[in-house]
């Protein structure tokens, strides 16, 4: 659906060269939620920017639906953007236009009939719940009312894809979680293929399928949101996951404080409902003291993290850990 070849853009800053993407190559399936995640001056925005050309690259090719859009005439790539919807950080809405209006902005613009632009926004106003909201101002809707509209305005020339650039870095978390169900509903009913950049972990886990990790503007991993969760190779992916796993913090293994081995366990799928832990405790001579945990929900699996502390004769605890690696757990002493 999206090949990204060896994609780079450069800003002139002075005499010097500043290069906010770095010969980044991906390629995005047709139908998949696929996130792009890294610290603020990753290079994301710019990369997401590009692949519309709202930002023309300094090198490379992106190829769209079979279509090579960095070769395209300005009338062929306004032709081309119909299929490329867009939506933002700050919602990007025209103050002094209604809900309607604002959603129709995009039919207009493509000469669209009048009847047809009624047909069109009164169908997605009551898809995105806001029917209610028709002739409403900007100024009075809330923050996640506001993306809706956006969302819904993205949506209005019937793309195939769905560019999101912090679309929920501005939302509460309540907010948040109800703006990600809407994206998922719109990739499973309606069949758009969503790219996804984001700075929240807690994003790509709740709904991406894959997800690349970019680091001075330079994609340092692609991966399955399991695959990332269970082993990341990444430092910067190692730091987004521990900032989900309730990592425990420095004083918490002083040697004056701590006695035991300290181990990282973790279980995927099933075996997050299974009493693995208590069986060991009862099973073998050693004790266990809980330091820090939790469940998080992937797309497609549950994910739990249990950091602890072990006590006891050393090959008690040695059989102990190969007992949770029977058990399909994760080990790792730290």
């Amino acid at each position: 659906m999206v090949d990204i070849q060896n994609l780079s853009k450069c800003y002139k800053v002075g005499n010097e060269d500043l290069w906010a993407i770095k010969n980044v190559s991906m390629h995005i399936d047709k139908g998949e939620i696929f996130g792009i995640i890294g610290l603020s001056g990753a290079g994301k925005s710019t990369l997401i920017r590009c692949l519309n050309r709202l930002e023309e690259p300094t090198e490379g090719r992106i190829i769209i639906d079979g279509t090579d859009i960095t070769s395209l005439k300005k009338k062929e790539l306004r032709t081309q953007r119909k299929n490329i919807g867009m939506i933002f950080q700050h919602f990007n809405l025209l103050m002094q236009k209604t809900t309607y209006e604002n959603i129709a902005l995009p039919l207009e613009l493509t000469g669209t009939g009048k009847r047809e632009i009624e047909a069109r926004v009164n169908a997605l106003l009551k898809y995105v719940g806001l029917e209610d909201k028709r002739n409403v101002y900007p100024s009075q809707l809330s923050g996640g009312q506001k993306q809706r509209v956006a969302i819904a305005r993205a949506l209005a020339n019937n793309p195939k894809i769905l560019l999101s650039d912090e679309a929920t870095s501005a939302l509460d978390p309540q907010t948040t979680k109800s703006i990600l169900d809407l994206l998922k509903r719109i990739r499973d009913e309606l069949g758009l293929t969503i790219i996804m950049i984001t700075h929240q972990i807690e994003v790509v886990k709740d709904i991406c399928d894959r997800v690349a990790i970019m680091e001075s503007g330079e994609i340092v991993e692609i991966n399955t949101v399991e695959e990332l969760f269970k082993r990341p190779r990444s430092k910067t992916a190692r730091a987004f996951i521990n900032s989900l796993k309730s990592d425990i913090q420095e004083e918490f293994i002083k040697p004056a404080e701590l006695k035991g081995h300290i181990v990282r366990l973790s279980f995927w799928g099933d075996i997050v409902k299974k009493p693995v832990v208590s069986h060991m405790v009862k099973r073998f001579d050693i004790d266990v003291n809980i330091l820090s945990g939790n469940i998080s929900q992937l797309m497609s699996t549950s994910a739990g993290h249990l950091i602890v502390e072990l006590t006891g004769p050393g090959e008690e605890i040695r059989a102990a850990l190969d007992y949770l690696k029977a058990h399909e757990v994760d080990v790792e002493v730290m």
